[in-house]
């Protein structure tokens, strides 16, 4: 059987999707699945256990005629049997009807449906991977969402071996602030001066995201005395963070790998609750500003989360 899945969005979405992909390569052991994602996404299948190939278009382009053509001549000329799409536009399910895909799976919101052969409620209020999964029913297939986990490849660890040794490191906890500072440095510092006085000898590391605005540098300012890293990719990503006694920060892409990891993790919230970020465990929690603002999450707050369990 050969299948492809439609994945619009960046990494953070691939990485919630891989349960589903693995669940499906778990029960066709000899399926070749195929996964359509942004090319700023692509990277994520570095640890992924389950695609055999990765194609790229770029969903939210303002794509002319021939780039949906060229897709839908890649799509057709590989023989699909079945596609699994997260595009909720009308658009792509009217790209699978061309395709000539047998089975075409969506879910069921926007103008698409009438194209597609199945169709699937969307529940957004669920933890994403679980959500990513109920796609799988348009194929009969009633598992259970399996965990989300992921493969770090040897090349990773050995570079995060090596950045933990020149960092000097054992124990340490991780903070990610995210792409951009969507939580106050003020608030961080309160935060972070706090864990210095708790815990002396645990180091606080600062995950340097690739897209950084100068939140590392504005936070090294306000709080001397913390390690940085930046890893070049997600498998390194990956690495760092399964080294870690803890993962504090934002909601992304480090969010859910150190869930895949089992990683402890405390995720600072503004809209999303909890339950729509984080499986059911002991090692994750999601707090949630009551106003729906990240910024209004006090450090009191955050720390009383850390230290009273």
């Amino acid at each position: 059987m050969r299948v492809v899945a439609l994945i619009p969005g960046g990494i953070s979405e691939q990485i919630l999707f891989f349960p589903t992909l693995d669940d499906l390569k778990q029960s066709y052991p000899k399926a070749e699945i195929d996964v359509v994602v942004e090319p700023r996404a692509k990277s994520a299948y570095r640890i992924s256990k389950s695609v055999d190939d990765v194609l790229t278009f770029d969903f939210k382009d303002r794509n002319s005629p021939a780039d949906w053509a060229n897709l839908l001549g890649v799509l057709r000329d590989r023989d699909y049997e079945a596609v699994l799409s997260s595009d909720r536009s009308g658009g792509a399910g009217l790209l699978l009807w061309l395709t000539g895909i047998p089975k075409r799976v969506g879910f069921t919101v926007g103008g698409g449906n009438f194209f597609l052969t199945d169709t699937v409620l969307l529940k957004p209020d669920q933890y994403g991977a679980a959500m990513y999964h109920d796609l799988l029913q348009g194929l009969g297939m009633q598992n259970a969402c399996p965990e989300l986990t992921v493969r770090i490849p040897k090349g990773d660890q050995d570079w995060a071996d090596a950045e933990r040794k020149q960092l000097g490191l054992n124990g340490y906890v991780l903070l990610y602030g995210g792409s951009t500072a969507t939580y106050p440095i003020a608030s961080w510092q309160k935060i972070l001066q706090d864990f210095q006085e708790q815990q002396p000898d645990i180091p606080i590391v600062l995950l340097q995201d690739l897209e950084d605005k100068g939140f590392v540098a504005d936070l090294l300012q306000a709080v001397p005395g913390l390690k940085v890293t930046k890893p070049g990719d997600v498998g390194k990503l990956a690495a760092m963070i399964a080294g870690a006694n803890l993962l504090l920060g934002v909601e992304g892409t480090a969010i859910h790998l150190a869930v895949a990891l089992q990683v402890y993790t405390l995720v600072l919230l503004g809209e999303n609750e909890p339950e729509a970020v984080l499986p059911p465990s002991d090692k994750f929690v999601g707090l949630r500003a009551n106003s729906g603002r990240l910024a209004d999450l006090s450090p009191e707050q955050v720390l009383q989360k850390v230290w009273g369990g």
